[in-house]
């Protein structure tokens, strides 16, 4: 246990955080490719929920990255708004830690 909060004291919170942002935004990309992919191949597909989830949980750019780039849920209005909303709670995140 000292040595995590020995870890964390010397690397600094804020750096793990960022390193966090960055492998969830993209795990969600890889997310959204995973499931075109499945979608192409007719195989078992990503629940939209946990697509949905990923989006919302500060995963906004990745979700809208995916989205635009695979051409991917695109359509659905659900999608849109999700991504929207998780666009804007990751960017609100990144100004107050970054601020």
């Amino acid at each position: 246990m000292w040595q995590l909060i020995d870890f964390i004291h010397r690397f600094g919170l804020i750096e793990l955080f960022l390193i966090f942002f960055v492998l969830i935004n993209l795990l969600t990309f890889l997310l959204y490719f995973i499931d075109k992919r499945r979608a192409i191949k007719n195989k078992h597909r990503i629940s939209e929920r946990t697509l949905l989830l990923f989006t919302i949980f500060l995963g906004g750019i990745g979700a809208v990255v995916g989205m635009y780039l695979l051409k991917h849920k695109t359509r659905k209005i659900k999608f849109k708004i999700t991504a929207c909303l998780g666009l804007i709670i990751t960017a609100s995140v990144l100004v107050v830690l970054l601020a």
